[in-house]
């Protein structure tokens, strides 16, 4: 059992670590709420004083914050049905024996150390081609016309790129977490004569609900900012424009620090709601 002694030596070597997290955490915030509340144009007369809420109001009732706000959700809840739905059903498969188990692990797991950018240009060019795309000559195959992915489906286009980058991550976590059920109770469903639909809804799915909880927080987290596949593929065009990347396109392009700094204030809102959700309805899955 701790003694006083000892939790005061543990807070002490603990504290010099906390203080620069929290530095690391609270200056680029503080900078931030700084900017969000001045009239800041670098190269249009620099810091032109400052301009109360008038930041927050602009970004927004643009025509551009709620169309935003819209795709971001939309690729983020894509991308999770679609990373747990086949994140389960690939780990069910990898629990399984088979030949060469260790390369195809390792190779279901690969696309996951790619680079975003990599990733996206990967599929944009190789596979998302209208015309010389591998999609495309496959739809040829068949007698149809190609389908232009990034201007007739470019939501569903970047959820695909993304998921497929993220799924690995959901394998892997479900993985472990199917690993670790005890034999004994399948066994002994098999055993009472219980089908496999029923063995995995009573017996597997609940096993893994602590996984799958993981797996949508950790996940939520990274997808609310995600940019570089959307730069590569769309540049923000035909509505895939994102919360993060319209902050790009406002600090950036419009060279308007202090509207972008206002937008990464609701950037980190937003993040904060959509965690208080997730953490309220599956969060409670961490304590059971």
């Amino acid at each position: 059992m701790a003694t006083q002694h000892s939790r005061s030596a543990a807070r002490l070597m603990m504290a010099p670590a906390v203080f620069v997290l929290l530095v690391w955490m609270l200056v680029p915030l503080g900078m931030t709420l700084w900017f969000s509340f001045r009239q800041y144009l670098p190269l249009r007369g620099g810091d032109l004083g400052f301009a109360g809420w008038d930041n927050y109001v602009r970004f927004v009732t643009s025509s551009s914050f709620w169309p935003s706000i819209y795709s971001t959700l939309i690729i983020v809840g894509g991308v999770l049905v679609i990373t747990i739905f086949f994140g389960i059903l690939l780990a069910m498969l990898l629990d399984q024996p088979m030949f060469g188990q260790g390369i195809v692990r390792i190779l279901v797991i690969a696309p996951f150390f790619v680079m975003p950018t990599v990733s996206a240009l990967v599929w944009k060019n190789m596979f998302m081609d209208p015309t010389n795309g591998l999609l495309a000559h496959l739809w040829r195959f068949f007698g149809a016309d190609p389908v232009v992915w990034l201007s007739d489906v470019p939501l569903f286009s970047i959820v695909l790129i993304v998921s497929w980058q993220w799924l690995p991550f959901a394998t892997l976590i479900l993985l472990t977490a199917i690993q670790s059920l005890d034999s004994d109770q399948l066994e002994a469903a098999e055993m009472d004569g219980a089908p496999h639909l029923k063995r995995f809804w009573y017996i597997i799915l609940p096993h893994l609900s602590r996984a799958i909880t993981i797996v949508l927080l950790i996940q939520t987290i990274f997808l609310l900012s995600i940019f570089a596949e959307i730069f590569v593929t769309t540049g923000g065009a035909f509505g895939t424009r994102t919360l993060t990347y319209l902050i790009f396109q406002r600090v950036l392009e419009s060279q308007n620090i202090g509207l972008g700094s206002a937008g990464g204030v609701y950037a980190i809102i937003l993040a904060n709601i959509v965690a208080i959700f997730l953490m309220r309805i599956v969060g409670k899955n961490l304590d059971t």
